[in-house]
């Protein structure tokens, strides 16, 4: 699956970060970064559920 963070929308929280570090990270903007694009980590799904602006888009 393919992940990518809408900017625009990111408010910082971080969440995404705490659940999947491997994947996430907050850049010094403060919002989230994509460290790896592809991937088939299950915590990518759990981030994109509890992100609270929907900023994760998942493509499978």
């Amino acid at each position: 699956m393919k992940v990518k963070v809408d900017r625009d929308t990111c408010i910082g929280c971080g969440v995404c970060a705490s659940i999947c570090p491997d994947v996430f990270e907050m850049d010094e903007e403060g919002k989230a970064k994509v460290l790896v694009e592809e991937t088939d980590l299950e915590c990518v799904k759990e981030a994109a559920e509890s992100c609270p602006t929907g900023s994760i888009i998942i493509e499978e």
